[in-house]
């Protein structure tokens, strides 16, 4: 199979395009023909050798953790899935090797759900590791409908989501991001405020007595910002951050693979509850231009990785 590989840390440039085994099922796995996977933050961060610690790490690694494509075997122990089925995934894996930028991967049932059938592969893909995170932030902090919720970097791939996710909950949403965005959170259920200097004043004059909860996708400044936006500081989650949102009383969150919240994001998905963006999608072999873009900052959504 083709896959995109690095075999030492460093920028885009040691992403390479390379042949590699075809892996098998296992007794309990299933193996995916990939159609698209997507990328995340963390994938750049990996690639940069940032997780070094965090996981077992073995070179060469091939990328990505989110995919979308069709079971194309299956271990003999394995019963809710069958050849043919589309799927989508968070695979994140015990250790950093076998990964999604590939024509094929291994996954565990635990990592996978039923591709939502309303949407491209493309666009599925896009779906796992930033759903799953809004998703988990949100229950972390209890959202609940009558809230008012700040969402830090709300026009990105989590806070995109995450905007969604509460508003379907019916809470009220405040976004931060760039002016050139505001429309977009506008049509998303979000009342925007520009990100910087003033936000603390801009965010006080919607929410006087702030915000019930605070999420932050964002870190630096706008979590340093965020205990003078909230009611309680219990209810601030970082995804970025964990010793600061910590030191302030929040929480920290890192996102668990579950296939349960996965199905979950499927289904609103496919009832219109739940808009994917997708900023672009890259071939395969165009994988290092799509961390660049990622890298760079100021993506709406989602971008992707289609793979023939």
């Amino acid at each position: 199979m083709r896959a995109i590989t690095f075999a030492s840390y460093g920028s885009a440039d040691v992403l390479e395009l390379t042949d590699q085994p075809d892996p098998g099922p296992g007794p309990d796995g299933v193996v995916v023909r990939v159609r698209a996977a997507s990328v995340n933050p963390v994938d750049f961060k990996i690639r940069e050798g940032r997780l070094q610690g965090a996981f077992p790490a073995h070179l060469p690694i091939i990328a990505g953790w989110d995919v979308a494509g069709v079971v194309e075997a299956v271990g003999p122990a394995v019963t809710t899935y069958a050849v043919g089925e589309e799927v989508i995934g968070y695979v994140r894996k015990d250790s950093i090797e076998h990964g999604t930028y590939a024509e094929l991967v291994t996954a565990h049932p635990r990592h996978l759900a039923r591709k939502p059938a309303s949407v491209s592969f493309e666009q599925a893909a896009a779906l796992p590791l930033a759903g799953l995170t809004a998703l988990q932030s949100i229950e972390r902090a209890g959202v609940r409908g009558g809230d008012t919720v700040l969402v830090h970097a709300a026009s990105g791939g989590v806070g995109s989501f995450a905007v969604q996710i509460a508003r379907a909950r019916g809470a009220r949403v405040i976004g931060t991001s760039s002016e050139a965005n505001h429309d977009y959170l506008r049509s998303l259920g979000a009342e925007p405020v520009t990100y910087g200097e003033g936000l603390a004043e801009r965010v006080g004059a919607l929410a006087p007595e702030g915000a019930d909860v605070v999420l932050d996708f964002v870190g630096g400044e706008a979590l340093a910002s965020s205990p003078r936006l909230a009611k309680d500081a219990e209810r601030i989650v970082s995804i970025i951050d964990a010793a600061t949102v910590r030191a302030m009383g929040g929480q920290y969150v890192f996102v668990q693979p579950d296939p349960v919240g996965l199905s979950e994001l499927a289904a609103m998905v496919d009832s219109g509850g739940l808009r994917i963006e997708l900023a672009q999608a890259f071939a395969l072999e165009r994988a290092a231009d799509a961390q660049r873009m990622v890298q760079d900052g100021h993506v709406r959504g989602k971008v992707a990785i289609s793979v023939p």
